[in-house]
């Protein structure tokens, strides 16, 4: 072996019947999972998710990975008198968008850590 020749993992399991490599289509099936993470992960962080609360007087924006990104308030819901509601709503904004990243990470992830023992 020189040093150029790249390491094979799959050459240490020995062959299987007809020649073939049994480990060569499990490793194969891991490096096509990983991608397929790598992808959901991507898809993920370009995800645009709104949390919203008071039928939509306070709305949250923010991205798949948990950076908010905006924050809309309607005028309808500023009062100077009553501050505690304006705050509890914010508070219910950001907690709905909380569930929502979690259902996208579910929807895009979920599939795939099901196929990996401890992730699923």
């Amino acid at each position: 072996m020189t040093v150029t020749d790249a390491f094979d993992p799959s050459a240490l399991f020995g062959g299987g019947a007809d020649g073939e490599n049994p480990m060569a289509g499990l490793l194969a099936q891991v490096q096509q999972m990983q991608t397929q993470m790598e992808s959901a992960q991507q898809e993920i962080a370009a995800a645009e998710v709104t949390g919203t609360a008071g039928n939509g007087l306070v709305k949250v924006t923010g991205n798949g990975t948990g950076d908010i990104t905006a924050v809309e308030i309607s005028r309808d819901v500023v009062d100077p008198e009553d501050i505690e509601t304006l705050q509890d709503l914010v508070i219910g904004a950001l907690a709905d968008l909380a569930a929502r990243r979690d259902e996208l990470v579910s929807e895009k992830m979920g599939p795939l850590a099901g196929g990996m023992p401890g992730l699923g």
